[in-house]
């Protein structure tokens, strides 16, 4: 019912057929693969890796360890700022989405399906949600034309992307919530756009984080599971216009507040069939590659309960 696997960022160090080796040893169905470009890398935390380089994929080489290992890719994902301020960052981070949708429709499963683009839809964090509105119906048509024609779903994260002084006062990514969801839907209104639903960006935004499940069932393309430690003490003292971390901190799936036994029956309610990964996030696990195995297992084990792995 469904495919149980995890984000290879976290595996940074390890090369194609390392991840791919890690999830079938380890139980998992499908990874979602990293396509970062090779020589724009990203310096924030989990960005600017490259598992697949769809410059230069060697799609033999791609489908042979998928069938060596048994694992299929259930994504190919890239978390750029596609509405980047500065206007040529922009539309290079524009043109690398239409190059992955391209490698995403050469990658065909068994089953004759494409792995999902995951990404996210940009935002200029100087300016109002309305104007950024106008950005996206300025630019994103032509990424849904090339998703189209490749017949390729794009899934965007609900993750604000506000994290850090730089990201201040909007954040990176305008699809924060179900009204702009709605707005952006709207806008672009083909179905191959929609979530890649990740249920802990909710919760420390003072949302309901199962409810949307039900409510765009027919856009869930892709979900992440990656859960957050909401500290009240902490958000007594700074409020919701504090910089987000001050008052909450990614965690494992179970080490949170997403309430998970709700979030899957609300999943298996909808007839959801399709890829959950886990997104791995927590610094309490970053010590050395050690650790970062044991995050992924731990995030497994725990969703264990819930699936027949």
């Amino acid at each position: 019912m469904l495919d149980l696997g995890f984000v290879s960022a976290i595996l940074a160090d390890s090369d194609l057929n390392g991840v791919l080796k890690f999830a079938s040893e380890n139980r998992f169905k499908c990874v979602e693969v990293m396509c970062w470009p090779t020589g724009n890398a990203d310096a924030r935390r989990y960005a600017g890796v490259t598992h697949i380089d769809v410059d230069n994929m060697d799609i033999d080489q791609v489908q042979s360890l998928v069938q060596q290992h048994g694992v299929s890719i259930s994504g190919l994902g890239y978390y750029p700022n596609p509405l980047d301020p500065n206007p040529e960052q922009a539309a290079f981070y524009r043109e690398h989405i239409k190059k992955i949708i391209r490698a995403a429709a050469r990658l065909k499963r068994s089953d004759g399906s494409v792995p999902v683009v995951n990404t996210f839809i940009g935002r200029n964090s100087g300016l109002t949600i309305d104007d950024n509105l106008k950005l996206v119906a300025e630019h994103w048509p032509a990424i849904i034309r090339e998703a189209e024609a490749c017949n390729v779903k794009i899934g965007i994260e609900n993750c604000p992307m506000w994290f850090t002084n730089d990201e201040w006062p909007g954040g990176k990514n305008l699809m924060t919530t179900p009204a702009i969801w709605d707005r952006v839907f709207e806008l672009l209104p083909s179905p191959l756009l929609g979530l890649n639903y990740d249920p802990s960006h909710m919760i420390w935004q003072m949302m309901d984080e199962v409810k949307p499940i039900y409510d765009y069932r027919d856009r869930l393309h892709h979900v992440h599971l990656k859960d957050v430690k909401l500290y009240r003490d902490k958000l007594n003292r700074v409020g919701i216009m504090g910089n987000p971390l001050e008052y909450h901190s990614p965690k494992l799936p179970g080490l949170g507040d997403v309430r998970w036994r709700d979030f899957f029956a609300a999943l298996t309610d909808v007839r959801y069939r399709g890829p959950i990964c886990i997104e791995v996030e927590d610094k309490a696990y970053e010590g050395n590659s050690d650790d970062v195995h044991t995050a992924i297992l731990t995030a497994r084990n725990y969703l264990s309960q819930f699936l027949v792995l």
